[in-house]
C-alpha cells in the first residue's frame, strides 16, 4: 500500500478504533508475477504474511492498570502469522483484519 493512500484509508476508519492492544491491518496484495516476469498460477499463491497497520489501539494494561504503549504505529509494514485474525469487511472489495499486537511477528523496515 502506498504511503500517499494511507490518509484516505485512515479517514474511512475514523469510526473504527481498535481497543487495547489490537491493530487494524490491510494485508498486502498477493504476488501474481515474479521479478523475472513469470506469471504465477493461482495454485502457487500462498497465504499473505505481510500487511500495513492502518489503526492501532491505545495499548494493553499491566497488572497495576498502567497502559503499556504500543510498538506498532499506523503505516508500519508488519509480518503476520498464518492464523489469529478477525476479518472485517466494510466495503465491497475492501477486507481488513484485526490482530492483537502480541500476535504480530515483526515490523518490516522500509
Amino acid at each position: 500500500m502506498a504511503a500517499a493512500a494511507l490518509p484516505k484509508v485512515v479517514a474511512q476508519f475514523k469510526k473504527i478504533a481498535p481497543l487495547a492492544n489490537r491493530v487494524l491491518i490491510k494485508k498486502a496484495d498477493p504476488i501474481t508475477q515474479t521479478k523475472g516476469g513469470i506469471v504465477l498460477p493461482d495454485q502457487t499463491k500462498t497465504r499473505i504474511h505481510r500487511g500495513t497497520a492502518i489503526a492501532v489501539g491505545p495499548g494493553g494494561r499491566n497488572d497495576n492498570g498502567q497502559v503499556i504503549p504500543m510498538q506498532v504505529k499506523p503505516g508500519d509494514d508488519v509480518l503476520l502469522p498464518d492464523y489469529g485474525a478477525t476479518k472485517v469487511e466494510l466495503e465491497k472489495d475492501e477486507v481488513y483484519f484485526i490482530y492483537r499486537e502480541t500476535e504480530i511477528l515483526a515490523t518490516i523496515p522500509e
